[in-house]
């Protein structure tokens, strides 16, 4: 059995190895490291892996590929915490990162970051994969900042062309208020059985249309706070927990559901993908970094979950009044930022903006970085 596992670990490692080969000899750009990278790291809590990523390299989005070289060290590239120290290896064709533990009683991996080493700017204790116990006990590193979208990631933000009509509805408000916040009741008809009890609260849905043709692609609900059911019935009572907006008779209820987790690599799409902003959450007209936009291009498209995507302002229209005849061209494609997509739909799907050089509107294309 042991034979057997090593001769499994041999095999990936030598894959890895061909894979790493395989793509330079397709004309993949070599990795580009930051002007500063360091030699080492050690992860704090409260770090990122796109934090992480850009410390070390120009294009955070190529994290896989530098993990992908090293794999005979660390099981899961993707799965780092609080006090592992990475280390940059410049020594070999394309730089790659190895994740420093402390193997047995020697000295701790902070120790090593420190400056105790080999002179390569690698620990000299050995290095080797093993299970994470700690795994249970500690937050692994999340890929981006959960807090920036805490509230996309267990909320249905696309429901069907019905909208949100055959849901639950608030008929009813405690003292007849108009407007309804945390610890008010409301009276809702259409709850049915007390099995559910988590709830949150909708507006209306709006169509999102697509900047070419102009027709509904998805309808978008807005989230407008939380509430718990406290009594069922007909009318049913429920209690707000939690408020974005103002919440009150005629907005729509739908059954709370589970986070959805936030750790996945980032990464280019596999596929080809060209789409547009078609919204940015809130009705704002332009938005900027650690802001949520919707696209037009989901799981149809082959948009996935850690996608980063480019951001660019369309060129605009101009007249050469100076040739021979007056002439309309359009000028190149501006690039100003880039996204990471962390929910999708079949037709919509919803990214952070991790970088803008310039505001982001609606309109503005999206593509493989």
């Amino acid at each position: 059995m042991k034979k057997f596992s090593t001769h499994i670990l041999a095999l990936a490692v030598s894959l890895s190895a061909t894979l790493g080969a395989v793509a330079l000899a397709q004309g993949t750009p070599p990795l580009e490291l930051s002007k500063d990278a360091p030699d080492r790291y050690i992860v704090v809590k409260g770090d990122t892996l796109w934090d992480i990523s850009g410390r070390f390299l120009q294009k955070p989005w190529r994290w896989p590929e530098i993990w992908q070289l090293n794999r005979e060290q660390i099981k899961d590239p993707h799965w780092i915490y609080p006090g592992d120290v990475v280390y940059l290896d410049t020594s070999g064709a394309s730089p790659r990162l190895r994740l420093g533990r402390r193997v047995g009683g020697g000295r701790s991996a902070d120790s090593a970051a420190n400056g105790a080493g080999n002179g390569a700017g690698l620990p000299s204790e050995r290095l080797q994969p093993r299970v994470r116990s700690e795994a249970l006990e500690r937050e692994a590193v999340p890929t981006i900042s959960s807090t920036e979208i805490e509230a996309f990631l267990n909320r249905p933000l696309v429901v069907d062309e019905a909208g949100l009509k055959s849901h639950p509805r608030i008929v009813g408000t405690q003292e007849g208020r108009v407007n309804l916040g945390r610890g008010d009741l409301a009276y809702a008809r259409g709850i049915g059985d007390e099995s559910t009890r988590e709830w949150h609260v909708y507006r209306s849905a709006k169509p999102l249309l697509d900047p070419d043709t102009r027709q509904p692609i998805a309808y978008e609900a807005m989230f407008v706070g939380s509430a718990k059911l406290e009594r069922g019935g007909d009318p049913a009572t429920l209690r707000i927990v939690a408020s974005s907006e103002e919440i009150g008779v005629g907005d729509r209820l739908m059954p709370a559901e589970r986070a959805v987790p936030v750790n996945y690599a980032p990464r280019a799409p596999e596929s080809r993908v060209a789409g547009r902003i078609v919204s940015v959450y809130r009705g704002v007209s332009q938005v900027g970094r650690t802001n949520v936009v919707a696209l037009n291009v989901g799981k149809a498209a082959g948009v996935e979950v850690g996608n980063v995507l480019a951001i660019s302002q369309r060129g605009q229209s101009v007249t050469d009044r100076e040739a021979a005849r007056p002439e309309l061209i359009t000028l190149p494609d501006r690039p100003v930022g880039h996204l990471l997509v962390f929910r999708v739909f079949d037709k919509i799907a919803y990214g952070l903006v991790m970088e803008a050089s310039h505001p982001i509107a609606v309109g503005d294309a999206v593509s493989n970085p």
